[in-house]
């Protein structure tokens, strides 16, 4: 293919969908940096916010997923499906792409779909081990399937597979902030052991809630904590924390490596890309998987890797009993600190976004 490459990347919805998105992004523009890209996500989600703040164009869509929790909030579904479809239409009649990457989230069905009805060339990316319905659907079609680990025959045709692990940020893979420097930013003292919760981009209920029930037990334990709390429970964990020391809470955190560099321990779900991220940071972690994931598939990405000794797991329903303990346990327990931290960073895979896009380079060039 001679000119210019145009290149649009669907998906979104959260964290772990959004990140590896833009790490895509920045390795194609590397390798070739005339390409364009147009990211398209759903109206109203993170990725509305978090791709214009690493320098790409984002259009918005009208599309949701289906609520398990509440059937009447389906009703509009199928209108807005059919929206979709025009709104992308639209958008491939204006920027004509070469080839379309799907990310996971809302937002990649229909995008793919549509590309796919008109012959355009389609790459996945599946980061976990259990795919999703609508990437095992589109995957029929893809030109080229990229998954995280090996086993995803049972899902998608061998013949597209390309194992390539899972991208992970290059402001986290590249990090070289120190531990003193990290603690600085949270105007946390050093010299004092430091804990790192998240739930991810949105929040966990489950950990905040445990967290927020316990925090005195940190104070008494002398031990700092680093609590990402999401947006929804932001207000109580500010509340809960007010006049206690050593306590850092905020909703998000932009830069992540510094929450990694000062951390001991982490607390985390078990999302493939935020199991990817701490493959690289190599830290001990406690995972709580999210038990409404898709085929619990969150359980088995920390079963995975307890059976590895590379993490301990909390099971969501047991937080507000065990989390608090295991995690002080594990802060007063070096040599498991360090056979965790071992075990985990032998899984880092630090150039998967490099083999994604040189492999979509490659084929592309070919057409």
């Amino acid at each position: 293919m001679n000119g210019k490459k145009r290149i649009i990347i669907a998906g979104g919805g959260t964290g772990g969908h959004i990140f590896p998105a833009i790490a895509i992004a920045n390795a194609l523009k590397k390798i070739d940096a005339s390409i364009e890209i147009l990211f398209i996500g759903a109206k109203g989600k993170m990725e509305m916010e978090k791709v214009p703040q690493a320098g790409y164009k984002v259009e918005g869509i009208d599309i949701a997923g289906f609520d398990r929790s509440s059937l009447i909030k389906n009703i509009g579904l199928p209108f807005k499906l059919i929206k979709s479809f025009w709104q992308v239409r639209k958008l491939f009649g204006l920027f004509k792409p070469d080839a379309v990457i799907g990310v996971g989230g809302y937002s990649s069905f229909p995008v793919l779909r549509f590309a796919q009805a008109k012959g355009i060339s389609t790459f996945i990316h599946e980061s976990n081990s259990f795919a999703g319905k609508s990437n095992i659907l589109l995957g029929k079609k893809a030109t080229r399937v990229f998954v995280a680990t090996d086993g995803m025959d049972k899902f998608f045709p061998a013949s597209k597979l390309m194992i390539t692990g899972n991208p992970v940020r290059s402001s986290i893979v590249k990090a070289t902030v120190s531990k003193e420097e990290a603690l600085r930013f949270f105007n946390l003292e050093s010299g004092k052991k430091t804990v790192f919760v998240t739930g991810g981009s949105l929040g966990a209920r489950g950990i905040n809630e445990a967290i927020a029930a316990s925090l005195s037990k940190f104070v008494e334990a002398g031990v700092q904590l680093i609590w990402q709390t999401g947006k929804p429970f932001a207000p109580k964990a500010t509340e809960a924390a007010k006049g206690m020391k050593g306590i850092w809470t905020n909703d998000f955190i932009n830069k992540m490596e510094f929450a990694f560099a000062a951390a001991d321990v982490v607390v985390s779900r078990s999302g493939a890309m935020a199991i990817a991220e701490l493959c690289v940071v190599k830290k001990p972690v406690v995972f709580v998987p999210f038990p409404f994931a898709a085929e619990d598939h969150q359980t088995v990405n920390a079963q995975t890797l307890v059976d590895k000794k590379a993490g301990l797991m909390v099971k969501d329903s047991d937080t507000k009993e065990k989390l608090v303990e295991t995690v002080l346990q594990l802060v007063n327990n070096e040599s498991l600190q360090q056979e965790l931290k071992q075990h985990i960073g032998a899984l880092a895979v630090l150039n998967a976004d490099d083999i994604i896009a040189k492999e979509i380079i490659g084929i592309l060039e070919q057409q």
